[in-house]
């Protein structure tokens, strides 16, 4: 089957099972929102329309659900949400045939040609919320908590550097599987510790789980909770009893009031109604992928890969987020840092 002329096509990669399969509503409603935006001008004068893949599916097996895609001239290019453990398993399909928007946050330093990285890297997320919670709240002392998995155990490691750099310590550092739901000996070891707050590298609902237990423990009584990934459906999931003291950093929050953010949250309601799944970062990244490939194929005039990748660096857009711009192939944005409150955050410091 050859590639339609009238018509680009995206592949949004996003989790619909799994500890993440939480955000794959918001994923796929953000998408339509977006879709609907960029239609008002098309990509290259063809229409945009997305193909939903679950990338909550073991990694190997979307690697090999995009390849077929792909072998069949059914997708143009890739985009969505999903963990570090998918991106390498869809890297190699992608590389050299379609372009990829990855969009989550991540542990950096994806250098591929033809991967392009929207989502926060800890320089820019995780180091200035340190330094933050560090002159704010007083805490020098981390423990920290991570699924087992490239994402958390990368970021750890860079953030063992920030730790030096800004004179914290990790007191503790815990790894679980992916998916689990026991973190008894964890929340204990916590427990016994020295730490001030608790640093978390977990996904989805392993975050939820934890959230739990460690306020039936008691433990966010005496400790702040610091994630780069924790967003609205999580916070609901977890129950407004489990979240005192839990900050989170990201490039979108649905409380963001600026206008641009503000802009979109009115779309979104009105094309989807007032009970639409909530905003969150993880669903909003899929608008920032997608709004990314349109910008990329219009500088480049094209949908291949080496053009686009020719013409990334500098380029710039508005969305959600406010202004962005690439540097080489990775997406800057302003990040901020937020408390829960509720089933909301509130927007406390801009990093």
């Amino acid at each position: 089957m050859g590639r339609s002329a009238e018509v680009a096509r995206v592949g949004l990669v996003v989790p619909l099972q799994g500890p993440a399969g939480l955000f794959g509503p918001s994923c796929e409603a953000v998408a339509a929102t977006a879709v609907r935006a960029i239609n008002d001008a098309g990509v290259l004068g063809r229409e945009l329309t997305v193909e939903i893949i679950d990338g909550g599916a073991r990694p190997e097996q979307v690697g090999a659900a995009v390849g077929r895609l792909i072998d069949a001239g059914r997708i143009d290019a890739v985009t969505g949400w999903h963990i570090s453990a998918v991106r390498h398993a869809v890297a190699p399909v992608t590389s050299g045939r379609v372009p990829y928007v990855y969009t989550s946050l991540y542990e950096g330093g994806e250098t591929r040609p033809g991967v392009f990285c929207s989502g926060e890297t800890p320089a820019r997320q995780i180091a200035p919320a340190l330094r933050w919670l560090r002159d704010v709240c007083g805490v020098r002392r981390w423990f920290v908590v991570g699924d087992d998995y490239i994402w958390p155990r990368a970021s750890v490691e860079v953030t063992r550097e920030f730790a030096r750099r800004l004179d914290l310590r990790l007191v503790g550092t815990d790894y679980v599987p992916l998916g689990t739901d026991d973190f008894r000996g964890v929340v204990e070891r916590i427990r016994a510790s020295d730490a001030q707050g608790v640093l978390l590298y977990l996904v989805g609902q392993d975050a939820v789980q934890f959230n739990r237990l460690f306020a039936e423990h008691g433990l966010h009584e005496r400790l702040i909770r610091f994630s780069p990934l924790m967003e609205e459906n999580m916070l609901l999931a977890s129950g407004v009893e489990a979240t005192q003291d839990l900050f989170v950093c990201a490039s979108y929050f649905r409380s963001l009031a600026t206008t641009s953010a503000l802009e979109f949250c009115g779309d979104y309601v009105a094309q989807h109604g007032p009970d639409a799944p909530p905003l969150n970062n993880a669903a909003e990244s899929c608008c920032e992928g997608l709004m990314a490939l349109a910008a990329l194929a219009q500088r480049a005039g094209s949908l291949e890969v080496s053009r686009m990748a020719a013409v990334a660096d500098g380029l710039g857009y508005d969305g959600p987020r406010g202004p962005v711009s690439f540097s080489g192939n990775h997406l800057q944005q302003r990040v901020h840092l937020a408390v829960a409150d509720g089933y909301d955050f509130e927007v406390l410091a801009a990093l």
